[in-house]
């Protein structure tokens, strides 16, 4: 009896000592700051999400979407994963069968045949071929710049000669061009004690990048720049604020420079949660430059959005601790400002929306 009490004595030592061990994986405190608070169910103003991905438009019930959507008062959701010819004609034929001013497609283009003759004009005929049946715009993938290689195997930059049918294609039609390139600095950078996004990388390593994988990442960045300034006819929905909204003053220089690029908040308000006052004169001087998008289609993080934008609340939980550690505080947006990001800005540059289903 004697020995298996001493052994049980030393289990529950080793599990009290063990138990006050935790890594950063697992803490998780619990505020007890007492502050205000206005959690925002429900956007205050209808909203466009000019960020979505619905992969199974095309035989989903739809009507299951439109319950969430009028529960967070959205007025138009956009699609950007439209894909192509019959696949984007699908999703558009059971859009336009329930629910036709509820949501817009943009087409995708495929990259795989870059390279080959009279690529760039043969895409631009498939693109307007897809707007003609009803695409709103189109969507690039970060995959162009990151994975997209040509016939010959190389890889593509964002501002290969060879694509500038697709954007100039995209001016003369009059659609928006929402894209996506490279990721936050931070995948770049050494996954060290100093590198905010050490978690993430932990969590999800596929993510980690070097210099020579595929590119360094102020390449990427500059090649989509210049791009933008090649095509100034052409406007451009950069996603992600371009993954500077840690960096608004250096935005706030590009966004002068390229009076074509506007920028989405879509996966960065965690970024504007961290510095609201700043976030709030960046909101005001780029007010009609400015769209609301979410990107991952998971209603209840939409909450989130609304309260940094809508209220002055301090110090409230982010819902991914692997994006942000750290906790968010409200911008407190100007009603006029409000109006521009959620449905205004979006109502300006997708062609073919319903204005109806917004208040002037």
């Amino acid at each position: 009896m004697k020995p298996y009490i001493f052994t049980l004595i030393l289990i529950l030592s080793f599990s009290f000592i063990f138990a006050q061990e935790m890594g950063f994986e697992e803490y998780n405190p619990t505020s007890t700051l007492v502050v205000p608070e206005h959690p925002v169910d429900r956007a205050k103003f209808k909203f466009i999400d000019v960020h979505s991905h619905q992969f199974r438009m095309a035989n989903q019930d739809l009507s299951e979407l439109i319950k969430d959507m009028d529960q967070l008062n959205e007025g138009i959701m956009v699609n950007l994963s439209g894909g192509s010819g019959e696949d984007l004609v699908a999703k558009l034929k059971n859009v336009n069968e329930h629910y036709p001013n509820r949501f817009a497609i943009f087409a995708n283009v495929d990259f795989s045949g870059v390279g080959n003759p009279n690529w760039g004009k043969q895409a631009a005929a498939q693109l307007e071929e897809d707007v003609k049946n009803g695409a709103k715009g189109l969507k690039v993938y970060k995959s162009l710049g990151l994975r997209n290689n040509d016939v010959n195997g190389n890889r593509i930059p964002v501002d290969d000669p060879r694509l500038d049918p697709i954007w100039a294609k995209c001016a003369e039609l009059g659609i928006p061009v929402l894209i996506h390139s490279a990721d936050p600095k931070s995948f770049w950078d050494p996954m060290d004690s100093s590198n905010e996004r050490w978690l993430e990388l932990k969590t999800h390593p596929r993510r980690k990048r070097s210099a020579t994988d595929p590119a360094p990442w102020q390449q990427i960045i500059d090649e989509q720049h210049r791009m933008f300034k090649k095509h100034p006819k052409t406007k451009f929905i950069n996603a992600h604020m371009g993954w500077y909204a840690n960096d608004l003053d250096r935005l706030g220089e590009l966004m002068d420079e390229i009076p074509n690029m506007n920028v989405g908040i879509a996966a960065v308000i965690a970024e504007l949660g961290r510095q609201p006052k700043r976030a709030k004169e960046f909101f005001i001087k780029y007010q009609d430059r400015i769209v609301f998008g979410k990107d991952s289609w998971k209603p209840e993080e939409f909450p989130t959005y609304f309260r940094v934008l809508e209220t002055a609340d301090e110090y409230f939980p982010y819902y991914k601790k692997y994006h942000a550690f750290w906790a968010m505080y409200g911008l407190d947006l100007p009603d006029e400002v409000l109006k521009k990001v959620y449905y205004k800005n979006a109502l300006n540059l997708i062609p073919g929306l319903d204005k109806s289903l917004f208040p002037e």
